[in-house]
């Protein structure tokens, strides 16, 4: 394919990726009430009460939570145009790598963005409304919430997929276990900034119940960079990594024990 074309097979692949957001965000503007509902749970489940004070508020939210909701139901259907315009350029383990990046990245973005809901963000909100006292009430309105929310949220699906981009990096080369240890002080700096940066908040306990996960992600990705420069070197040996060997041992163990007991 010339250059014309690849751009033009990239220009359709942005097209379908926008045209299936806007549907599946005109989809999803009928599920958005309930989702906002489990989403002010955190507010509502410790008594307090949700306000907006601009006419178009409560609707404008309800529009930015239902394109955040069909980017997320659209997301396979972009990573599939992705995944074919990637995918005529490579040879046949290439693809079935990359098949499988694409299938495992979404599930960690997915799967961040609920850890991060499900157990932070949940935290941080029951944290940051106890401040208030007995003497203080809270009135949050909806439009601040919903985007505080959102911008807390998807970090978390993004820095999920750190331990996935390690893997391929370490496999290509580019990163090794010793570059990882030696970036543990940058990593920790980092978090704490990109924390304090998505929290917006002057309570160190907040910031840090942010920065922790993300650094747990580092370390998790460290180890992985370890085990595939573990596993490159034993090909390099010639030795071959079977998965059933320590089973098959202890199977004949078993089978040795019975024959000396008969």
């Amino acid at each position: 394919m010339t250059v014309i074309e690849h751009l033009e097979e990239l220009r359709k692949l942005l097209i379908v990726s926008i045209i299936s957001t806007f549907a599946m965000a005109a989809v999803c503007w009928f599920f958005s009430e309930p989702v906002l509902k489990i989403l002010l749970e955190p507010v509502t489940g410790a008594g307090h009460k949700v306000i907006y004070i601009g006419v178009t508020e409560a609707i404008m939210t309800r529009i930015k939570l239902a394109f955040f909701l069909g980017f997320l139901a659209s997301l396979p259907i972009t990573l599939w145009q992705f995944w074919g315009f990637i995918i005529p350029a490579l040879r046949k383990m290439e693809r079935i790598y990359f098949t499988l990046f694409v299938f495992v990245s979404f599930i960690l973005f997915v799967g961040g963005v609920a850890f991060g809901f499900m157990v932070v963000f949940k935290l941080c909100v029951a944290f940051l409304l106890q401040h208030g006292g007995g003497q203080l009430i809270p009135m949050l309105t909806i439009g601040k919430y919903v985007s505080f929310t959102l911008n807390f949220l998807l970090p978390f699906g993004l820095i999920f997929e750190l331990p996935l981009a390690s893997f391929f990096l370490a496999r290509l080369g580019i990163i090794s276990y010793r570059i990882m240890v030696k970036g543990r002080k940058i990593a920790i700096v980092t978090a704490v900034v990109i924390a304090s940066a998505v929290v917006s908040s002057p309570d160190i306990f907040t910031v840090l119940l942010f920065a922790a996960p993300m650094y747990l992600l580092y370390e998790i990705s460290a180890t992985i960079v370890r085990v595939v420069e573990w596993a490159m070197e034993r090909k390099r040996a010639g030795k071959t990594l079977s998965v059933t060997a320590p089973l098959k041992r202890l199977l004949q163990r078993i089978k040795d024990l019975r024959a000396m007991a008969g």
